[in-house]
């Protein structure tokens, strides 16, 4: 087997230790000392620089759902997610080369055996920084150019604005040439942030429904075009209650359902008015990954071209050490981080 010479014996993961009542805090995980794994045939070893840490972690840690691409996760478990790593060990031939910079599903470990071909070689992207492959900037982008297909001049809604995506779409559906980007969000910090640095004209505070859909309303008084939504909830039937004829819904999250205390974060049910969705001929699409083709390879380029330029940013927090990650969720779902949550290996 061929391997970086300096390997060490053991490696650190985190477990989940316990299914909590309402959402994790860090006491449910536990940072665990194991044998450093060994990959087999097909397999390379991956020590992981970053890893990313994103709100859908509860649905999991609540059992999953159906339908979805990840199972739940059990007490026991290590948990998984976007990483980006260095291959420092393979057996064979196949796959990245030893010291290759590669991106994979299998972060919240220090060190990661993951087959060759789930393995992406990130070599001559475009990107400066490895880091910036952890950005969600590519759901977003499918989400404005695939799905919603926004159109110059259109009036666009980002729930969750502030998050992971929501950092990012609205950045994206100005680059995209939306005419006005309007965005959601529970901070007024995070408000002047976003109208400051990330392409929003107007940012709408959560709250009561009533208050919600009457901001939405002035800051939107001829409607939206287009809504990406994060959240779910009484965002959504705002949503509605703004859209413009033929209005294109995209729903990638349920923040609402995944950040309640109430359960198990693994429904986020939600009463909507359809007759605005028949007479206003709405749209309305769910996606769970960016699964388009083309898409991808279209992202980067257009993504490393705009953070070169300074058109786009990255917006995220580095988290140092895998000590810290437990408490880094438990952060992340307090909603104390604006943009994408990364832990720093």
């Amino acid at each position: 087997m061929t391997a970086h010479p300096s390997l060490p014996r053991t490696s650190r993961e985190v477990r989940l230790v316990a299914v909590p009542e309402g959402l994790p805090r860090p006491e449910h995980l536990r940072v665990v000392e194991q044998p450093l794994p060994r990959p087999g045939e097909g397999e390379v070893l991956v020590r992981n620089k970053y890893f990313q840490v994103f709100p859908a972690l509860r649905t999991l840690i609540g059992g999953g759902v159906e339908g979805t691409p990840f199972a739940g996760l059990n007490p026991g478990d290590a948990l998984f997610g976007p990483a980006v790593g260095e291959v420092v060990a393979r057996p064979g031939t196949a796959g990245p080369p030893l010291g290759a910079t590669v991106s994979h599903f299998l972060g919240w470990r220090e060190y990661a055996v993951v087959p060759a071909a789930e393995c992406t070689l990130l070599v001559g992207d475009g990107l400066p920084d490895p880091v910036a492959h952890l950005s969600q900037g590519l759901l977003a982008y499918t989400a404005l150019t695939r799905i919603a297909e926004l159109q110059p001049g259109e009036t666009v809604f980002v729930s969750g604005g502030a998050g992971g995506i929501g950092s990012m779409a609205g950045q994206i559906a100005r680059l995209l040439g939306a005419g006005r980007v309007i965005g959601s969000t529970g901070s007024p910090a995070k408000a002047e942030r976003m109208t400051d640095n990330l392409g929003y004209d107007a940012v709408v505070a959560r709250g009561p429904e009533e208050s919600l859909s009457a901001r939405l309303a002035a800051a939107a008084p001829e409607g939206i075009d287009v809504f990406v939504d994060m959240v779910g909830g009484e965002q959504l039937r705002a949503a509605v209650r703004a859209a413009r004829s033929g209005a294109r819904f995209v729903l990638i999250g349920t923040l609402a359902g995944q950040l309640s205390g109430d359960g198990g974060g693994a429904t986020a049910p939600v009463e909507i008015d359809t007759f605005q969705l028949v007479v206003k001929r709405i749209t309305m699409r769910g996606i769970t990954g960016p699964a388009h083709p083309g898409a991808q390879g279209e992202w980067i380029r257009k993504f490393g071209a705009w953070l070169r330029s300074g058109e786009i940013t990255f917006p995220h927090v580095r988290i140092p050490g895998i000590h810290n990650a437990p408490s880094a969720l438990h952060e992340l779902m307090a909603g104390q981080h604006l943009g994408t949550v990364v832990v720093e290996l």
